[in-house]
């Protein structure tokens, strides 16, 4: 299948027993992970209320199997102090010191909300050196499970920066950190403003790599996050004469051809066998769902449509043909 049918079209593969061949049961692997647990006061209260929940993820040197070590930095430090968070709070523990399983974390994340009365609009992320490279690859891992992301202290792949342009960010580093030089977040933060130009950066001047008793240990960082809800499209009135001139063939990187149409009602896709309702965001912005991050920016030259790019797991610029 070709890259640009990953966002319009849904396969279902169906698994039919084979009669004459050996049975087989389905069977689950279930991988343990520790992690530290916090409720926020109030949450057995209410037993309808969903709650915000914050991922924590800690630095290397609080990696292994002692869940202790992990109280030792930023909101799991607070909790043990007896401080309360308004947050369901989950601090994972990393089995190994060069990095954070994102696979795992991901699902962990899936438990946690089966498990515990998460509002699914509120979730954060946030981690400080190997957590803030941690932070940033799960982000752009899976983009639609935050409202916002906090990095502390991290790094990551600025190619990926688009991926974070519909969650809100806010980064911190020391300016004379010399164990992650500044220049991780700077980098992110110039990568991402094309995309997001709501992303903040607060360097502190005097901090090396310990920036982040600056960031938890105040009550800015947690009221700016409670402020933040998951993205949402919304769909915007467009005049019909402008969604006619969005007609048209389009050619892929794969020279695949895909067709837009507008049908007297609404623009629709029609990849092979599909027919997809294209959806205004305004601004020549298109989506499909309004809580997944897929969507088609047309551009334009002088008043024509010369194009569209895919924004979702990929980006891929169509080229317009006729």
């Amino acid at each position: 299948m070709k890259k640009a049918q990953q966002y319009f079209f849904i396969a279902i593969v169906l698994l039919c027993p084979v009669f004459g061949f050996a049975q087989q049961t389905a069977e689950k692997y279930v991988r343990e992970t520790g992690y530290l647990l916090s409720f926020p006061n109030g949450y057995n209260a209410d037993t309808l209320k969903k709650w915000p929940l914050l991922l924590f993820l800690h630095g290397s040197g609080e990696s292994g199997h002692d869940l202790e070590k992990v109280k030792l930095h930023g909101p799991p430090q607070l909790l043990a102090e007896n401080k309360n968070l308004p947050f369901i709070t989950i601090s994972p523990q990393s089995d190994v010191p060069y990095g954070w399983d994102i696979e795992m974390l991901y699902g962990l994340l899936q438990d946690a909300k089966k498990r515990y009365r998460v509002d699914e609009n509120r979730i954060y992320l946030s981690g400080l050196s190997m957590g803030g490279f941690g932070t940033i690859s799960l982000a752009q891992k899976y983009p639609d499970e935050f409202a916002a992301i906090a990095p502390v202290c991290g790094g990551g792949d600025t190619s990926g920066a688009w991926k974070l342009r519909h969650i809100a960010a806010w980064f911190f580093h020391g300016a004379k950190d010399d164990v992650v030089p500044p220049a991780g977040s700077i980098n992110l933060v110039n990568a991402i403003k094309p995309y997001n130009k709501d992303v903040r950066l607060t360097i502190y001047p005097e901090a090396n790599h310990n920036s982040w008793d600056s960031t938890y240990n105040k009550p800015l960082l947690y009221d700016w996050l409670l402020r933040q809800s998951k993205y949402r499209f919304v769909e915007k009135p467009v005049a019909a004469e402008s969604l006619q001139k969005l007609s048209g063939y389009y050619v892929g990187p794969d020279k695949d051809t895909l067709q837009i149409k507008f049908n007297g009602k609404e623009l629709v896709a029609y990849p092979p066998n599909q027919e997809i309702p294209l959806k205004s965001a305004g601004d020549g912005v298109f989506f499909i769902a309004p809580d997944k991050s897929v969507e088609l920016r047309f551009e334009m030259n002088r008043g024509a449509v010369t194009g569209f790019l895919i924004l979702g797991n990929d980006k891929m610029y169509y080229r317009r043909i006729k």
